[in-house]
């Protein structure tokens, strides 16, 4: 049974791998489509309703495959983990419908006007309808979260003679200790891969021809996003350290690499987690800063993973390894975000090719730090589903190890034709170039038939910053 575990972790994590990254595309992506129009409206400059016909094919693209991926893991949860449906399922059960009822309802409602109802119902309220669009988008990530945070940090709830989970004050349920962290640092997340995949795409355009005004235009954007967006998040995250500190020790201990608990813990910044000699091996450390980073004080205790019964220990090396790609990606992100602040201000924004091109190179960057970020939350909560109270062992379903390694091989070659297809098409989208007069799914409308009074004209030369200065 042992095995068959694993087997069912394992293609639950492959499924959510895929599906993780799209709501967090939607979510970035539905948001930065109504700041283009907004703008639109409010200066109209044609660049900006080029940009937006440009970007919302990627969303309609995007929100499609995300929808198809979420109804899999919804009929996962019955196959694979129907004792934990059975157990879990009182609480979880209404926070995913709320989401259905409130958030996707609330996007699909809407995503016909924004995609094919400019020219029927007008810009102002095509622009209400993509600002809905983009809030059924967070409202999803509200609830999707609320429950998440629920399976980590527990409360509000009785277990009943069945093992059941009844819950006993909704309130406590959604606002439960972890969520008022893990909502900002999830949204964060999307706004910053959103933002360098971009970017990327902007870069690579000016570095084919620097005078496209468009493409000036979203890489300006954002840098900006970059640039504010990167430093939050860093600081979000340590207000999720520390209260995942307060609430899940263990897999702060796992994720540091710390076995013996410390007042004066170091900061580990490479070495190889050794889970059968309790120690890690080939450590390069810097004394105190553990203590520091985690708990704000220079000697603050730090607990490690002797303090926990082994049964009760996170895998540490795929936690202490994910941790620190997430965390090295966030401080690349952020120093070319301060990067192009300081090329900004010398008006060598599109002149830098060299920071072009690593805008280019980091295009996942984003979205790989969200990755390993969501196997640091589920692998360090490991090994239970519901933290501290149901284990991962005794959730599943009683599924022999030929049927789980048989429908995790077909997910496996369903998903990469089907998805490897989509995120194919998704690169011939962007690697054409953004024209004026861009066509989305449907035309786009010239700004006297809309009733906009046009803004100064876009600049075409290289020598006019206006575009994105």
């Amino acid at each position: 049974m042992t095995d068959a575990v694993f087997l069912a972790r394992a293609q639950f994590a492959f499924t959510i791998g895929f599906h993780i990254v799209l709501p967090a595309f939607s979510i970035g992506l539905a948001s930065y489509l109504a700041v283009l129009e907004g703008l639109w409206l409010r200066t109209g400059r044609q660049v900006y309703q080029d940009l937006f016909q440009y970007w919302v094919k990627a969303f309609a693209l995007v929100f499609g495959m995300g929808v198809v991926s979420g109804v899999v893991m919804s009929y996962e949860f019955g196959t694979n983990w129907s004792a934990f449906a059975d157990k879990a399922g009182p609480v979880l059960g209404p926070l995913m419908g709320y989401e259905v009822l409130t958030a996707f309802f609330l996007e699909s409602g809407f995503l016909g006007i924004m995609l094919f109802g400019l020219r029927r119902v007008g810009p102002a309220l095509h622009f209400c309808a993509t600002c809905i669009v983009a809030l059924g988008t967070l409202m999803s990530a509200f609830w999707i979260l609320s429950a998440n945070s629920w399976m980590q940090t527990p409360q509000g709830f009785r277990i009943d003679a069945a093992g059941r989970f009844i819950p006993t004050d909704w309130i406590a349920v959604i606002f439960n200790p972890s969520f008022f962290v893990r909502l900002p640092h999830m949204v964060l997340a999307a706004y910053l891969s959103v933002a360098f995949f971009v970017g990327a795409v902007g870069a690579w355009h000016l570095l084919r021809d620097r005078g496209n005004v468009a493409a000036r235009t979203m890489f300006s954007m954002a840098m900006w996003m970059a640039a504010i967006v990167a430093p939050a998040q860093i600081v979000m995250g340590d207000m999720h350290g520390l209260n995942t500190l307060h609430y899940q020790p263990a897999k702060v201990a796992a994720l540091e690499g710390d076995w013996d608990t410390t007042n004066a813990a170091p900061l580990i910044l490479f070495g190889w987690p050794d889970m059968q000699h309790e120690r890690t091996e080939f450590e390069l450390a810097v004394p105190h800063l553990g203590s520091l980073i985690l708990t704000h004080q220079w000697n603050g205790e730090v607990r490690g993973l002797k303090s926990f019964p082994p049964a009760d220990r996170p895998y540490s090396p795929v936690v202490f390894w994910a941790f620190r790609i997430m965390v090295g990606l966030g401080f690349l992100m952020a120093a070319l975000g301060i990067a192009s602040l300081v090329l900004r201000r010398g008006g060598r924004l599109f002149h830098a090719r060299w920071l072009q091109r690593i805008a280019v190179v980091m295009a996942p960057a984003g979205f790989v730090a969200l990755l390993a970020g969501w196997v640091v939350t589920e692998v360090g909560r490991q090994p239970f589903t519901v933290y501290g109270h149901l284990r991962t062992a005794d959730s599943v379903s009683p599924i022999a190890l030929p049927g789980v390694a048989t429908s995790l091989a077909a997910f496996a070659i369903v998903y990469l034709i089907v998805y490897g297809a989509g995120f194919a098409y998704l690169l011939a989208l962007v690697a054409k170039p953004p024209v004026p007069a861009e066509r989305g799914p449907h035309p786009g409308v010239p700004m006297h038939s809309a009733g906009i009074t046009p803004g100064p004209p876009a600049a075409h030369t290289l020598g006019d910053p206006r575009p994105a200065e």
